[in-house]
């Protein structure tokens, strides 16, 4: 078999190819607003929040290696390499959204999650490694920004779309299934169910895989005889363990506190929101769903900011540095979130014009988001082009798996401190929890500086 020269892809090209990460995030944008809410609803506590995420970061560390390793190994002339994983992640993860509004207990909620993060996990981790198959080097940055687009316009959807559904009368905000749910967020997740297999279906039909050389399959083979998948794919993990990229090892604590804050934000936003903007804590409440509302609104704006801002990266990191880009960032959003408990729902900033009735106000309580927004948007993109051009493109899949390990070890070690100590040790206040967040994104800005690069731009390697 002879060996492809890749090719420069036009913008559609590109975006078709990464049309299926669409689906997926409008799955983790779901998961992400609604989840604690769900949770409560079916009579959890705050303090148990956290341990009730666990499914996102156990999935992730275990999956996302072995899915990279096996990925990297794998080949059908009909079905390519990645694409047979986005398709059947796809699959369960949409049976699971589905599923999820009619939990009938935490047990049964906590059950799905797993699941659907498992599934996700499964169709999310080939496709860093598919932008870096498909394009060349020189477009590897247009890749993951456009992956950072899909990222804010999926999540963006699935946090508006609860709001949506009662701003425009479909649903009332009282309207609520057997089990306490919403019925809301029933629809918000059927519609994530459709979206999520849609967008797949898009990507594997459009996009075609560069087959491997002769020099590969050999490889493949060897590597078959030698030893069953499993061993294989632990031997695989273990040597890109041995010999990580420099730029890979020092990126581990910029994402460290990056993550930490994310997953401190998630879980407890909503509450943080009940008790700063509605004073109450009260689930059963109207200022509790009026919260969850609210957090969807708010992730909403962030993921609009995180993908108007993504492309405008690009030059930029051109001019000062992806290192620069993603130090700026992560400040911004740091000081988005520490200003969270002085922000309200009353001061109106403007009005949104709205064809179907009344102005949408906007108030000050929107304008952390934008700050979180870019942050959002860098995290999303510029540690990836960081490492890209760094590891060996037959290994892609394996590193990239075990870089992603860095997003969820992270997400672990945040669940169990604040389960079992930093909860109580932030006097078991929401609000103080976000505003930890805040600055523990500053400290991973601060990581980004220690970074090396050969050059200022550091897209490749």
């Amino acid at each position: 078999m002879m060996s492809f020269k890749k090719t420069k892809l036009n913008f559609w090209q590109i975006w078709n190819m990464n049309f299926g990460f669409f689906g997926i995030q409008f799955s983790f944008g779901l998961q992400q607003s609604n989840m604690s809410a769900i949770y409560k609803y079916l009579g959890a506590d705050e303090a148990s929040l956290p341990m009730l995420w666990l499914a996102g970061p156990i999935t992730g560390l275990i999956l996302q290696p072995i899915i990279g390793a096996i990925s990297d190994g794998t080949w059908s002339p009909k079905f390519g390499r990645r694409k047979p994983f986005f398709l059947v992640g796809a699959i369960i993860s949409s049976v699971a959204l589905v599923l999820m509004p009619f939990s009938t207990s935490i047990w049964m909620a906590a059950s799905l999650l797993w699941i659907l993060d498992a599934a996700n996990n499964i169709a999310m981790e080939p496709y860093r490694a598919f932008v870096a198959d498909k394009l060349p080097n020189q477009q590897h940055s247009i890749g993951f920004l456009m992956q950072s687009f899909f990222t804010g316009l999926g999540i963006t959807l699935a946090n508006f779309t609860p709001a949506i559904l009662v701003a425009f009368g479909v649903l009332a905000i009282t309207d609520k299934m057997s089990n306490g749910i919403p019925t809301y967020t029933y629809y918000a997740f059927f519609i994530g169910a459709v979206a999520a297999i849609v967008s797949i279906l898009l990507s594997v039909f459009t996009t075609k895989e560069y087959p491997p050389t002769e020099t590969e399959l050999e490889e493949m083979a060897l590597q078959r005889a030698r030893a069953n998948i499993f061993k294989r794919t632990w031997e695989d993990i273990v040597m890109a363990f041995q010999t990580m990229p420099l730029t890979m090892k020092q990126l581990i604590p910029v994402k460290f506190f990056s993550w930490y804050a994310m997953f401190c934000y998630w879980e407890y936003i909503t509450s943080s929101l009940s008790v700063s903007v509605f004073h109450t804590t009260d689930q059963a409440s109207e200022g509790f769903s009026k919260a969850q509302l609210l957090t969807g609104n708010l992730n909403g704006t962030y993921n609009i900011i995180c993908f108007v801002v993504a492309f405008a990266l690009v030059p930029i990191a051109r001019k000062i540095g992806a290192k620069g880009v993603h130090f700026g960032a992560l400040v911004l959003g740091g000081l988005g979130l520490i200003c969270i408990p002085y922000l309200n729902n009353v001061d109106v900033l403007f009005h949104l014009y709205n064809p179907f009735g009344q102005p949408v106000a906007i108030s000050s309580i929107y304008l952390y988001s934008f700050g979180l927004g870019i942050s959002w948007a860098s995290m999303m993109a510029m540690p990836y082009q960081l490492l890209a051009g760094s590891i060996p493109k037959e290994k892609r899949g394996v590193y990239m798996g075990i870089f992603n390990m860095f997003i969820v070890i992270p997400m672990a070690i945040q669940i169990f401190t604040m389960q079992f100590f930093v909860y109580d040790l932030l006097g078991k206040n929401p609000v103080n929890v976000i505003r930890l967040a805040g600055l523990f994104l500053i400290i991973g800005a601060v990581f980004t500086l220690f970074i090396t690069v050969k050059n200022k731009n550091q897209i490749v390697a």
